[in-house]
């Protein structure tokens, strides 16, 4: 993947900067802050790496909080664009057994397929079976 134009130009500044200063000299809060700005538009990671910064400072600097905006290729391919979700999960405990008539649960995929699982009775199916077997009918 390559690097944005803006990051490979604060790359410059921070060579020069380490270039003309001794090893483990503090960078200045200006270049910080121009990594901070890059890393909410690209993603901590993407800024961090080639401009060798230690991503958990990066990361404070930034308090926590990164947004990145969605990504635009330039080129255009003939395979639809997969949709992209962060995983979620949901664990429910309940404080005593409870017995359900029925029970009704759904899944997505990020590729967009669903399954829809529904009995009735006490014991629950095998889960890791049914997603192993749900995962591999979408290849």
């Amino acid at each position: 993947m390559p690097i944005p134009e803006p990051i490979v130009q604060l790359q410059r500044q921070l060579e020069q900067f380490r270039g003309s200063h001794p090893p483990r000299t503090r960078l200045p809060d200006s270049l910080w802050q121009s990594a901070a700005e890059l890393a909410r538009q690209h993603g901590l990671y993407l800024v961090a790496h080639p401009l060798r910064l230690d991503y958990t400072q990066l990361k404070k600097r930034l308090g926590g909080v990164v947004v990145v905006a969605p990504k635009r290729s330039p080129v255009v391919t003939s395979k639809p664009a997969k949709k992209v979700a962060g995983p979620a999960f949901v664990e429910l405990i309940a404080s005593h057994p409870a017995t359900m008539p029925e029970c009704v649960v759904e899944f997505e995929s990020t590729l967009g397929s669903k399954m829809r699982i529904q009995w009735k009775g006490s014991s629950t199916p095998d889960w890791a079976g049914l997603l192993r077997a749900w995962r591999e009918a979408e290849r």
